[in-house]
């Protein structure tokens, strides 16, 4: 475990990046159609939820990583593989981002670049990143937080001044009932973003007051949940059910649509260094688990060792892992939520916090003997 230390305010904007990330990208909640932003409300509220399970394992085993305490509640053997699993899971959570920056850099500005060149010049930035430790990636956070928000409130108010909101696309209000919502929580929102919290069980240990966890990773999920979720009513109110449905890139998409005065126009440029940013983050982080869970399973003695390799691992994984965009996307938002999302962000820290709780309840009973 690397010898660091970050603040709880710098932990509540790893926990808004990361959440954002790759989250505005895509259309989240496509499926429920105009009440897409009442699913994302929904996840918000599960992801919460899911989060306490995660502070709760944090709080029998403050000091210790995921990869470490899975050791001390299932034995060591068994604790070593579902270890060895999530390392393997963070490492698939980072290379599917890595695919969503690269491809969409591929498919509006750089025509002719092949992906494989957009995603080296990307993971030899992060790479340098986790080299340094998780204290650097934190304070590069606090630099563009104000950035983000920056970016964020212009283009919403330019949006705003465009016209370009119809809140009639946003009706009828549950017009299929509450069927679609509920299934687009269970099968998306709940999980992306929003379960995806789990990678923060390996950094919670670096906090520096152990106190101010749960205000900080609750507040930030609260705030990255409604700004996602704002996002995704002005889409739909901007662009319509059919072409939000239809849009690879819905916010592109909007950001896109702004003409103001015949002067501001073709503000892409704000989209990519949005996604520029939180990609960066976003990877950094599913990247960093991994590498120090790496380190933290097989012993070793610091965590740059293993940041080449495993950035060589998710960089050649990234051009691989799909043939086409549409296949990437298919497989996101089918496949990857019930089969790896719901058992590792889940099913998984559930029963383990229940056997650590009946193990925490024996060692208090016998203790006194």
């Amino acid at each position: 475990m690397e010898k660091a230390k970050i603040k709880a305010s710098q932990l509540f904007i790893l926990v808004v990046l990361f959440e954002m990330g790759s989250a505005i990208l895509v259309g989240l909640g496509v499926s429920a159609k105009q009440d897409a932003w009442m699913s994302m409300l929904l996840g918000l509220m599960g992801g919460l939820v899911l989060f306490l399970v995660y502070y709760q394992l944090y709080k029998y085993y403050p000091k210790q990583l995921l990869t470490s305490y899975v050791q001390n509640i299932t034995g060591k053997w068994v604790g070593r593989f579902i270890g060895l699993m999530y390392i393997i899971y963070f490492i698939y959570c980072a290379t599917r981002v890595m695919r969503d920056f690269g491809e969409l850099l591929t498919t509006t500005i750089y025509f002719n670049t092949p992906l494989i060149v957009i995603n080296s010049l990307m993971m030899l930035t992060i790479i340098y990143a986790i080299h340094k430790g998780i204290e650097v990636i934190a304070r590069v956070g606090e630099l563009f937080f104000s950035v983000i928000y920056l970016m964020a409130s212009a283009g919403f108010l330019l949006i705003l001044f465009s016209g370009l909101i119809h809140l009639e696309y946003l009706q009828p209000v549950l017009e299929h009932g509450w069927k679609p919502v509920f299934i687009t929580f269970i099968r998306g929102t709940i999980t992306f973003p929003f379960g995806e919290m789990i990678v923060f069980t390996m950094l919670l240990p670096y906090l520096n007051d152990h106190k101010k966890v749960k205000l900080a990773c609750m507040g930030g999920m609260i705030l990255a949940g409604i700004n996602v979720t704002i996002t995704c009513a002005i889409n739909v109110a901007t662009l319509g059910v059919d072409l939000f449905e239809r849009s690879n890139f819905p916010l592109l998409t909007t950001i896109g649509k702004i003409q103001l005065a015949n002067f501001i126009e073709r503000l892409d440029v704000l989209f990519m260094l949005y996604l520029v940013i939180g990609g960066f983050f976003k990877i950094s982080l599913f990247f960093y688990a991994a590498v120090v869970g790496a380190t933290d399973l097989f012993r070793f003695k610091n965590h740059q060792k293993m940041s080449f390799p495993i950035g060589l691992i998710i960089l050649l994984a990234s051009v691989t892992i799909a043939t086409t965009y549409a296949e990437h996307i298919q497989e996101g938002l089918k496949v990857v939520p019930v089969y790896l999302h719901w058992p590792f962000q889940i099913i998984i820290p559930t029963l383990l916090l229940i056997i650590a709780f009946f193990r925490k309840r024996k060692q208090k009973t016998t203790s006194p003997s």
